[in-house]
């Protein structure tokens, strides 16, 4: 990878705040770093909260997409599913009605200050809008035990799981609970095992993991990501970060050059905003995305730019990263 000059890339970059419908992983307001580059525009939005180090991954994923070719697709749209954040049952129907023709359904669970009771309802009612044709799959992060998770996938498996993404945290208890819950038939997937990892490979390796949840940013970029899911043998489900349009373009491009993909995508998070960067939104029509080149709208770049203050955190953020990366 041939990092651009910083000089180059604070000159071009463009922070922007975007609102969200509804709190999600926490966030209200989702903030994001834009640039253009030679390839086309790209994005650097890991979240407030990561360190440097985990950071200059992301930022190597911006650099590739935006300076870089960007590999050949070989498929011209991406099945997604709906998202649906940890909302009450009654608030089910207006999140999946945001997510055009999506059949499949992710449901977050296991959110802090919640019950199973909650989840169950939140469950329920997806199941009951998507009916028996719909696929369901409930998204942990890692916020059960062994003996938790064990137990809230017995009470949820009534209504057909399709898998567990991340039900716990650390790769031993995965395999442990996979294990545990193979006579349920339900595939237990890893996400925060990958893309959190020193070694990505390590839970395909422990068999702890039936598919692989992979997002283009965290690991790197679209051909780090794309080699990992080839080296692992296991089937992935690409999905965002939370990102704006232009980051979901690079995911879309991920999930376009894997040979194969057999599960919806997680890519349809552009509807969980109530304003994104590009005017149409990258959000699914049909149940899908098309492989496209995403162009920020000049006004909405305006109309969503981060305050002041912001923008100078990021400007710092992305100096810091910027010398990660070029250190080595």
């Amino acid at each position: 990878m041939t990092l651009p000059p910083l000089d180059e890339m604070l000159a071009d970059a463009h922070v922007v705040a975007l609102p969200m419908h509804t709190r999600f992983r926490g966030v209200q307001v989702r903030e994001a770093m834009l640039f253009e580059g030679p390839s086309g525009w790209t994005e650097f939005s890991p979240f407030v909260e990561y360190d440097d180090l985990e950071s200059a991954a992301w930022l190597a994923a911006a650099v590739e997409f935006g300076w870089e070719e960007r590999p050949a697709p070989v498929r011209e749209t991406v099945p997604v599913n709906a998202t649906v954040p940890a909302v009450p049952a009654d608030a089910v129907r207006a999140v999946l009605a945001r997510f055009h023709g999506c059949r499949t359904a992710k449901v977050k669970v296991a959110e802090r200050g919640q019950s199973l009771a909650d989840d169950i309802a939140r469950v329920r009612e997806v199941r009951e809008r998507m009916g028996p044709e719909g696929r369901i799959r409930v998204d942990a992060n890692g916020g059960w035990n062994v003996d938790e998770a064990e137990h809230a996938l017995h009470a949820l498996a009534p209504y057909d799981l399709e898998y567990a993404e991340q039900p716990c945290a650390s790769i031993d208890e995965l395999a442990q609970l996979r294990e545990r819950v193979a006579y349920m038939g339900i595939p237990i997937a890893a996400d925060e095992s990958v893309r959190k990892a020193d070694d990505p490979l390590r839970v395909a390796r422990a068999g702890a993991a039936d598919l692989l949840v992979v997002k283009a940013q965290p690991l790197g970029g679209v051909r780090r990501a794309r080699d990992l899911v080839a080296a692992s043998g296991l089937p992935a489900v690409v999905s965002s970060a939370l990102d704006t349009s232009v980051g979901i373009a690079m995911g879309v491009a991920l999930a376009a050059a894997l040979p194969e993909l057999d599960y919806d995508c997680g890519l349809g998070t552009g509807s969980l905003f109530v304003s994104d960067v590009a005017d149409p939104p990258l959000q699914p029509r049909d149940g899908a995305l098309a492989v496209t080149a995403v162009v920020p709208d000049a006004a909405r770049l305006e109309a969503l730019a981060a305050s002041g203050d912001r923008r100078e955190w990021w400007r710092k953020r992305l100096t810091r990263c910027h010398a990660l990366l070029a250190a080595g």
